[in-house]
């Protein structure tokens, strides 16, 4: 079995090396924080923040492997998955630990918890099934399960992605400002799979088809911020809408989702532009 920052030869992988060490730094940040008490009057809480935080970061990184490594053509990507998914994993579970942790490990109160309030009961079914994505992880899992049962086990991504969202929306409750980008990625990321199941890769990388895609999904996270306020607080949702189109507050999620989408676009067209041969008389 090789290790972590080794290929699959058993050579030591840079890239790899380098993966891990940015995957394991948000948790030595937190740990460090913590030693040293700057995580305020209640420190584990804000460890449960962060640790959450990541989890759903790292999600959707692992989603955007399959994009990045397409539209950059960069097929080495590939090997991050495995090792982004299970991080992921680990920062949720660290997640619910830590939440044990605050209610003195009183196992009785966390299972309470999680079956009387629906975020909770949200973010453990996602939980649960990141430790099955996690547990078949392995080459030899990989086999035992046969490509096709494995590959449709790991489809259940896009569920976990969705209750994440979900989960990290309910329990945000008034500034929804981080969950509603992070729900604009995911439509970002899965409107891209849309486009590739639909037309295949070079459609799903085309620079009009990821312009018009970067274009919907920030709409649509403008709409559904608007939406969410309108339904739940009361704001009317015109309003809201009026000022997650205007800078005059600074970025809003959409215009985020929007930058992110744009210099996508602008790498593809920059991808396209290198691979294009040059005219007869340039090349001599």
């Amino acid at each position: 079995m090789s290790m972590p920052w080794q290929d699959r030869a058993g050579r030591f992988s840079a890239l790899k090396a380098a993966t891990l060490a940015a995957l394991l730094l948000p948790g030595l940040v937190i740990a460090q924080d913590y030693a040293r008490g700057l995580l305020g009057a209640r420190p584990i809480t804000e460890m449960i923040h962060a640790s959450g935080l990541w989890a759903i970061r790292l999600l959707l990184i692992s989603l955007a492997i399959t994009p990045a490594r397409q539209i950059l053509r960069l097929p080495r990507l590939i090997l991050l998955r495995r090792m982004i998914g299970v991080a992921t994993f680990c920062y949720a579970a660290l997640h619910l630990t830590l939440d044990a942790a605050d209610k003195m490990f009183d196992l009785d109160l966390v299972f309470s918890e999680i079956i009387h309030r629906v975020y909770l009961a949200i973010g453990a079914g996602a939980l649960l099934l990141l430790l099955a994505l996690a547990a078949t992880s392995t080459d030899g899992m990989v086999a035992r399960l046969g490509g096709k049962r494995w590959q449709a086990l790991q489809r259940s991504v896009y569920l976990i992605a969705l209750l994440a969202t979900v989960h990290f929306f309910l329990q945000s409750k008034i500034d929804v400002s981080e969950p509603t980008m992070m729900a604009g990625f995911l439509l970002w990321l899965m409107g891209y799979r849309a486009l590739s199941w639909r037309g295949g890769t070079a459609r799903a990388t085309g620079r009009i088809s990821l312009l018009l895609l970067s274009l919907g999904a920030a709409l649509a996270t403008a709409l559904g911020e608007a939406a969410y306020f309108g339904l739940f607080t009361g704001i009317p949702a015109r309003l809201v809408l009026a000022a997650d189109l205007s800078l005059a507050a600074g970025p809003r999620p959409a215009w985020l989702v929007l930058a992110a989408g744009l210099a996508v676009t602008a790498l593809a067209a920059l991808g396209d532009a290198r691979q294009k041969p040059l005219p007869g008389a340039l090349r001599s």
